[in-house]
């Protein structure tokens, strides 16, 4: 006879055994299936914001007055991150860190905001506020400008025009034609538009327009702005640009060339600025770029500071590039006598690249150029 434990003990095994056999048997049933995994989101944390005003000290809590400030954000498991300064849209940054440049005149207070993105689309934001001191610069004085209001042809006190294909496609392989018709360059509702089409004119399959300021106007340091949409299409190539008035007798790039702003339709949104001198010319070092989504569906004022020591370009007040050489001399530095400034759309070559076989035609729009000392 069992005694209580050892009942105790047969009992216990008997039932674990016929569960066993219970769950194992299963009469052929399969295996349940695993509910499907939900993908991981990524969320940044840990967002810090700081801004430095250029310039801030205990005499000028708010700056030098240039407007200008550096931002640097950082985030745990951040992969991008995007700047807001007031209404405009956003600008990213894939380091956290980015300079931004206010222009209203006087001591402003403002709103910094910035957005950490994860890799899976996730964001954090913080801001802070700042108050900001923009002084008159020295480039107050209105020496040039063009409103572009009255329709029809540009102002031939203003503007003059290079004709025809160039040497070698002006230097660069190009496919266009240049013309002063109407076809390629017209003022109309307020804007002047360059523009580039496909077809076949005088031996070219592409017309454009190239229009210039030299031997009408020029002009040694100051501060340049033109506001302007970009066409679109691979290989189209847009340019805001500047040469040296000797470049007659010196040749190029002793003359010294100053973009202001070019860009490849091939590389949609990138626009860029640099400098070609005798020390870099060509396929140049001395470059900078920005990235700009609506580039050719919205306007974007692009300027150009120059003094005697150095070059700054920024697009919306958001500067991408100076040119400050340490050793300044012929080969690094043609830039202390009058420069005339140059608007075009040009088709392929170098820089634009392959032009796409359907395209059309398509044009620079700009609202105004202005320049000032």
């Amino acid at each position: 006879m069992l005694n209580y434990i050892q009942f105790k003990k047969a009992t216990i095994s008997t039932g674990v055994l016929l569960f066993f056999m219970t769950s194992c048997s299963g009469g052929g049933g399969t295996k349940p299936i695993d509910p499907p995994v939900e993908p991981v989101e990524i969320i940044p944390s840990n967002l810090s914001l700081t801004i430095s005003i250029v310039g801030a000290d205990a005499n000028n809590p708010n700056g030098d007055g240039s407007g200008t400030i550096q931002c640097s954000a950082s985030a745990t498991k951040a992969i991008s991150y995007g700047y807001r300064f007031g209404t405009g849209s956003e600008i990213t940054s894939s380091t956290g860190d980015i300079d931004f440049t206010y222009t209203d005149v006087g001591t402003n207070n403002y709103t910094v905001s910035v957005f950490a993105y994860s890799s899976t689309g996730n964001s954090i934001n913080t801001s802070q506020d700042i108050t900001v001191t923009v002084t008159p610069d020295s480039f107050s004085t209105l020496i040039f400008s063009d409103e572009f209001d009255t329709d029809g042809s540009p102002e031939s006190s203003k503007w003059g025009y290079d004709i025809g294909t160039g040497s070698g496609g002006w230097g660069n392989n190009e496919s266009q034609y240049y013309t002063s018709r109407s076809d390629n360059v017209i003022v109309a509702g307020g804007f002047l538009k360059i523009i580039a089409k496909k077809e076949s004119y005088l031996g070219a399959e592409y017309t454009s327009t190239r229009m210039l300021t030299m031997g009408k106007f020029d002009f040694t340091y100051g501060r340049v702005e033109v506001r302007a949409k970009l066409p679109a299409g691979n290989g189209t190539w847009p340019a805001i640009w500047m040469l040296g008035v000797n470049f007659s007798t010196v040749g190029w790039p002793a003359t010294g060339e100053i973009d202001i702003m070019e860009h490849a339709g091939n590389r949609q949104g990138t626009v860029q600025s640099a400098m070609h001198t005798p020390s870099s010319f060509g396929n140049t070092v001395n470059h900078g770029d920005q990235f700009l989504s609506d580039v050719s569906t919205a306007f974007h004022v692009y300027t150009l500071e120059w003094t005697s020591e150095k070059m700054v370009f920024a697009v919306d007040g958001v500067t991408h590039y100076t040119y400050n050489p340490s050793t300044k001399n012929s080969s690094t530095w043609p830039y202390d006598a009058p420069q005339f400034l140059i608007l075009n759309v040009a088709m392929g070559g170098t820089f634009g690249g392959a032009i796409d076989p359907n395209f059309t035609e398509s044009s620079m729009d700009i609202d105004y150029v202005r320049i000032y000392q």
